[in-house]
């Protein structure tokens, strides 16, 4: 910690403005403000550093408390802050459940780092922290806007250079507008990597995506290099070993394969070379949740990557797409791409509405209205916006709102445990499984899990040692078991060992019971499509939902571009297959009568149909109750079956009305006959066949054109004409001033003539036979 670093120089400007002010502090990647703001400002009280990511806080700890040893951190499944810790290096959702206990009391100075990045967590830690104004915050970032960062805080901008050496950059791509992309990445790794080892006397540092890219290259690169370098994986679930042998020389020239979280914060040593993919993991919706998906990285992301091939000499930077490929500037806020269902959770049970916090940008208006709209659904705000009890017991959960809702809505612990299991298996940010390619694989895994259900198979794998035929990741099977342990530990369940029987069915009714939304419906006519009335998924080809299933839940989906433009392909990736009868059980969709089927039974009874997402989805008998039973008697009054001929009457009458105002003589509208008899007979009172029979045709008579000129208006503009051997329907067309008598029946040949019609002086008269249209002159 001796030797001397770029930000040095700042330090006493540094602790004179801090004394008295926030501050933005601007420092190039490699100038140490990681290392040195933290001990600087624990010189003025307990510091609290916000670092993005769990590999930085950890590995900033590590290596500040090798020489300081009141230096903790905290993440998500450890932490070695204690009462002494005086430099606390903390995840962002760490930092919010402390604000949310005690408002962050024990600490003086809060630095968010790495403020550039813009997560959602980050900025409502900061608006919730300016509101309460009990801290002195530090921002830090090699690319923030600090003016405008500085004017928002009310607070003042400091800059330190970095150490930086030139770097020549390459880009390797056919067209010179190639956007990045993932396919064959692996390969064109092995193409240039080992030529690029021999071009460089350093350390290579490729930029990937995420793990399942990272182990994909690290198998191709180990066989390609042999032993001419080490092959190291750097991402947030490495093991400390792994994680320190990145961040340290070694022996051998070393190709670092990183995820973006190699980006900032931390200092790879010896890096002469940089290998850009140019595609980064983000959060975006999906589902109603936010999720990691695959997303080209923006010209600020890049220029910062190429960055980290000059701190120790000249280097060099290989773009993998085209030099003028069309990237965006910066990456959007996570406040404005995203829903905002988990910020609103966090700002409750701080105590706070989000709509009424000042962040850097405006929120959208309608993600707020959808977000409040949704926790409302869950009870976990009430009416006011504040935080509920049940509310109060999903936040601490260490996953999305979704999963923390259906968790808590479980009707007893076998189910939590089964929703708990399942939650962390899908939330560790990589699938967990593969489906088999070989038949003696798909043998093995169906005699393992008989049921054709994503979710039991991901609670089994969970809970169970799968089959070596599966292919199971170890490092991501223990992270998700880490996080059911954890979870269940939270909610006082039994541990995985003791894991109580699974009751398959009634967890999945559960599930459906809490968010109906989630069951998914086969389209008929187009069987690899499902619905809920909203959204349209198809089966994923990594899914175990069978053919002959006809409807699903579907518990996590993953969305590709479509072909047209705005097109979304929706690929459902965990699905759990439910019956039809399951879906009437459970009241989904609505239930009408259909008119044009008749009960067996007779008398009063009609068939009642229960429509989901647009499709029939079951059928009963019954005496109409409540509103079907209006609905019933409103469809046999129209027909003319009861209360003859008062439904003749009222459509002849409706039909006039609407003509009438057609013609401009009124002004209103001209409700459907349906409607308007179904309103008439509630005004009545009328609430089965019975009460029919207190009421008179007279009492559903339509009052619209005027009973004085009915018979005249009538005359002038009849409904239907009968003419020698001619039976004629009428149209009438007010604004075109245009007639068309209709063919109905007769054994007429010949066209209407003029002499034979009604004087509709001024009007132009068609006649329509099947296709052909004639003028009547």
């Amino acid at each position: 910690m001796s030797h001397s670093l770029p930000i040095d120089p700042l330090k006493p400007e540094f602790l004179r403005r801090l004394a008295d002010h926030h501050l933005v502090v601007e420092a190039e990647t490699g100038s140490g403000k990681s290392t040195r703001l933290p001990l600087w400002a624990a010189e003025q009280g307990r510091v609290l550093v916000v670092e993005p990511r769990r590999i930085a806080s950890t590995a900033l700890a590590d290596y500040l408390s090798q020489s300081h040893p009141n230096v903790g951190y905290a993440i998500r499944f450890d932490s070695t802050v204690t009462e002494q810790t005086q430099v606390a290096f903390v995840t962002p959702g760490i930092a919010l459940r402390w604000f949310a206990e005690d408002k962050l009391a024990q600490y003086q100075t809060v630095i968010i780092d790495e403020f550039h990045e813009r997560r959602w967590d980050t900025d409502l830690l900061l608006a919730l922290l300016k509101r309460h104004q009990q801290h002195r915050l530090v921002l830090t970032s090699a690319t923030v806007d600090g003016e405008r960062l500085a004017q928002y805080l009310e607070g003042e901008r400091l800059h330190a250079e970095g150490r930086r050496y030139p770097v020549a950059l390459n880009y390797q791509a056919r067209d010179s507008r190639d956007l990045p992309s993932d396919r064959d990445l692996a390969q064109r790794l092995k193409a240039v990597i080992p030529q690029a080892l021999e071009q460089t006397q350093g350390d290579v540092l490729v930029f990937l995506p995420g793990r399942k890219e990272i182990t994909q290259a690290q198998q191709v690169l180990e066989a390609a290099l042999s032993e001419r370098a080490e092959v190291i994986p750097l991402h947030a679930s490495v093991p400390k070993a792994v994680q320190r042998k990145a961040l340290s020389t070694g022996p051998k020239p070393r190709v670092i394969l990183a995820t973006n979280v190699a980006e900032t914060s931390l200092t790879i040593p010896g890096v002469t070379l940089v290998v850009d993919s140019g595609l980064e993991r983000r959060t975006h919706q999906r589902n109603g949740r936010t999720v990691l998906g695959l997303s080209r990285i923006s010209k600020a992301s890049a220029a910062q990557r190429q960055g980290r091939a000059g701190r120790v000499a000249p280097g060099q930077c290989l773009r993998l797409w085209g030099e003028f490929a069309p990237l965006e500037a910066l990456t959007p806020p996570e406040l404005q791409r995203e829903e905002l269902v988990e910020p609103m959770l966090a700002a409750a049970s701080a105590g706070t509405r989000l709509d009424q916090l000042d962040f850097v940008d405006l929120l959208p208006a309608k993600s707020l209205g959808l977000a409040a709209e949704k926790l409302s659904q869950m009870m976990a705000i009430d009416e006011q916006g504040n935080i509920t009890e049940h509310g109060r017991r999903l936040f601490p959960l260490p996953i999305d709102t979704q999963f923390a809702h259906l968790i808590t809505a479980m009707p007893d612990k076998p189910c939590q445990e089964a929703m708990v299991d399942l939650a962390a298996a899908l939330s560790i940010g990589q699938r967990l499984w593969k489906l088999p390619q070989s038949e003696s694989g798909l043998k093995a895994l169906n005699q393992w899990v008989p049921q054709a259900c994503d979710g039991l198979t991901l609670v089994s794998i969970v809970r169970q040692t799968p089959p070596e035929e599966l292919g199971i990741d170890p490092a991501l099977r223990r992270e998700a078991r880490q996080m059911a342990s954890q979870i269940r530990a939270a909610l006082g369940l039994p541990e995985l060992a003791a894991s109580s029987h699974l009751p398959y069915v009634q967890w999945r009714q559960a599930i459906l019971s809490a968010i109906p939304e989630l069951a998914f419906v086969r389209r008929q006519k187009r069987r690899e499509a499902l619905g809920n009335g909203a959204v349209e998924v198809q089966p994923g080809r990594e899914s175990r939902f069978a053919e002959e299933a006809e409807a699903a839940l579907v518990l996590d989906q993953h969305s590709l571009p479509g072909r047209g433009v705005r097109q979304t392909l929706n690929l459902a990736t965990c699905m759990m297959p439910l019956t039809l009868k399951e879906l009437v059980a459970a009241e989904l969709g609505e239930e009408s009568i259909n008119p044009n089927r008749k009960a067996d039974a007779g008398g009063d009874e009609v068939v009642l149909e229960r429509h989901y997402a647009g499709r029939l989805i079951g059928s009963r008998e019954a005496a109409p109750e409540g509103a079907q039973a209006v609905e019933a008697l409103v469809s046999d009054i129209l027909k003319g079956k009861r209360l003859a001929p008062a439904g003749q009457q009222l459509q002849a009458d409706l039909w006039a009305w609407r003509l009438y105002l057609g013609l401009g003589r009124a002004q209103g509208e001209a409700p459907e006959a349906e409607s308007w008899l179904k309103a008439k007979l509630e005004d009545l009172g009328v609430e089965s066949a019975e009460d029919l029979e207190l009421i008179e045709p007279a009492d559903l008579a339509f009052e619209g054109v005027p009973e004085w000129e009915r018979a005249e208006f009538d005359a002038q503009f009849p409904s239907n004409l009968v003419l020698a051997e001619l039976k004629l329907k009428v149209e009438y067309h007010p604004k075109a001033k245009r007639v068309t008598l209709v063919y109905d029946s007769g054994q007429r040949k010949a066209d209407p003539k003029r002499w034979e019609l009604p004087s509709w002086s001024g009007w132009r008269i068609q006649y329509r036979r099947a296709s052909r249209v004639v003028d009547v002159r």
